[in-house]
């Protein structure tokens, strides 16, 4: 697995990890460390770019899943509880303010949407759109 980033300039800087390979049980740590790397170093927005990625496994679904929770922990929403946010997340009208991601394969939108990720995890096939979608 390779991981390059770049700084984006949407309505607010946008960290965008390019991820090449699959993210699974043997690249998870490795893509894990690298994003709480860049949140440690002050990104407060994360757009995952999954276009060389063909497969995430649950150790992946699991790796995003800590990302978001490292995200919120430092970023929370002033406006909304933790109650609040998961009620919002179970009836489907939250989705995270900090991490998206774009260019899903077939596969992966799947796991998404099976796992039930896509309830809270915005994802987008077109850069611009992605980016246009951070607000501060």
């Amino acid at each position: 697995m390779e991981i390059t980033t770049s700084i984006e300039k949407g309505h607010v800087p946008v960290t965008v990890m390019h991820v090449d390979g699959n993210i699974d049980s043997t690249t998870y740590e490795i893509f894990t460390t690298r994003a709480n790397e860049l949140v440690n170093d002050g990104a407060h927005y994360i757009l995952i770019d999954l276009s060389n990625s063909p497969f995430i496994s649950s150790a992946g679904l699991r790796a995003m899943h800590g990302i978001l929770k490292h995200l919120r922990s430092l970023y929370p929403d002033p406006n909304l509880s933790e109650g609040e946010i998961k009620q919002r997340v179970s009836a489907g009208t939250y989705k995270s303010p900090h991490l998206k991601l774009l260019n899903l394969s077939t596969d992966t939108q799947t796991t998404f949407h099976l796992s039930g990720f896509d309830l809270f995890i915005e994802t987008f096939a077109d850069k611009e759109k992605a980016l246009a979608s951070f607000q501060a």
